[in-house]
């Protein structure tokens, strides 16, 4: 397949760019997506001429095109929450007790400052004084510098970091924010489907952003079980999973084979991976991935469960959860350093020229484009066979 040049010129990096780091410091938890959800009202409603969109009971957001498709939808899915607080008690004026909802080890806790938001968006900074387990998530008590008398039960609040920034250069430029795990594929979906809705025979292609994963799926599953994503959607879940040293951060986007809970649908995985191969054969600047990664579960497995084919692509990830120094935190060592999450800028424009070639090259159904990649190899391997 001859694909067109996907990869973005400089002004629109850098429009992508700001997109991603806007969306990645807006504060989000599980259950509390509601102003990640008025980022994408807001986008939405600048290009309601060509697409449509719904939300279910739990929140999840399906976006689609105005125009039928022949082809079987395919949805990139990113999830719209982070690990964080949410206020379910007041103690005093400066004083609050908060769930907190997401994977975070509690030596990263001991005296931690955190930042809240009330319904105003003013910004409240305080320090964790107590932490307790509890079922089913970890309780924390808040202490505020000043009155915070304007919290609310159900308010937000998130580790305090330094304002979101890009630095360094080359394939050591990176994203230094809040939460790149998930904003930051959601980003990236948004500016790849940008692009992809206004070629024809692209209306297959939507977006799906769930709500809750961080607590165990919580909005895939609703989806999944509710009839709200089309059973023969094919979905394309996109994650930001920790780095290693065998997928480094700069070694591009990452097609993921499967998570600590499973493998993922092997035809569709594979289709993507021979786009990917065709498409940097083609284009030799473009640079990918493919692994395992089994340091995390994620949102493909919760669809497979569920009968969907699906797979996912991620973004390699640095400072997993806010958690800086993991490993050795892990074997003991203190104190726990917080530190924002980063991604390369590289992988990042990398991701959204992925999502596009998923696009192209995925209009085949996985079974025929694997059974024509079989026979090519049979035919090129057939050699074996000669003078016996």
């Amino acid at each position: 397949m001859k694909y067109p040049l996907l990869s973005c010129k400089p002004p629109l990096r850098t429009r992508h760019e700001a997109m991603c780091l806007e969306l990645t410091a807006i504060p989000t938890a599980a259950g509390r997506e509601q102003r990640v959800q008025r980022f994408m009202d807001q986008w939405l409603n600048r290009r309601k001429a060509s697409l449509k969109w719904k939300r279910d009971g739990d929140g999840n957001l399906l976006i689609t095109s105005k125009k039928r498709s022949r082809n079987r939808p395919l949805l990139f899915t990113a999830h719209l929450d982070h690990p964080g607080f949410v206020v379910t008690e007041k103690i005093d004026n400066r004083t609050v007790v908060a769930e907190f909802r997401g994977g975070v080890l509690d030596p990263y806790f001991e005296n931690a400052r955190v930042e809240f938001f009330n319904s105003e968006d003013d910004r409240c900074i305080g320090t964790v004084k107590d932490l307790q387990s509890a079922e089913p998530f970890k309780r924390a008590t808040i202490r505020f510098t000043k009155n915070a008398e304007d919290l609310a039960i159900g308010d937000v609040g998130r580790w305090a970091f330094p304002k979101a920034t890009i630095s360094g250069r080359g394939r050591k430029r990176l994203f230094k924010t809040n939460a790149c795990d998930d904003l930051a594929a959601a980003a990236a979906a948004l500016a790849a489907f940008d692009r992809i809705r206004k070629r024809p025979g692209m209306e297959h292609v939507g977006i799906l952003f769930t709500v809750a994963e961080e607590v165990g799926f919580v909005g895939a599953i609703g989806a999944a079980q509710s009839g709200f994503v089309p059973k023969n959607a094919r979905l394309i879940c996109l994650e930001n999973s920790r780095a290693s040293d065998e997928c480094p951060i700069g070694g591009g986007p990452v097609v993921r084979v499967g998570d600590r809970l499973s493998v993922f649908n092997p035809i569709l995985t594979n289709l993507i991976s021979e786009c990917a191969t065709e498409y940097a054969k083609q284009r030799p600047h473009f640079i990918w991935q493919r692994k395992l990664m089994v340091g995390g579960a994620c949102e493909a497995t919760a669809f497979s469960t569920f009968g969907f084919e699906s797979t996912c692509l991620c973004l390699p990830l640095g400072n997993y959860h806010n958690m800086d120094r993991i490993d050795e935190t892990k074997a003991g060592e203190r104190p726990a350093p917080l530190g924002r999450e980063f991604v390369s800028t590289d992988d990042f424009h990398g991701f959204i020229e992925l999502l596009e070639i998923v696009a192209h090259g995925t209009t085949k159904t996985p079974k025929s484009a694997l059974r024509e990649l079989l026979l090519r190899l049979r035919k090129r391997n057939s050699v074996v066979f000669e003078g016996r």
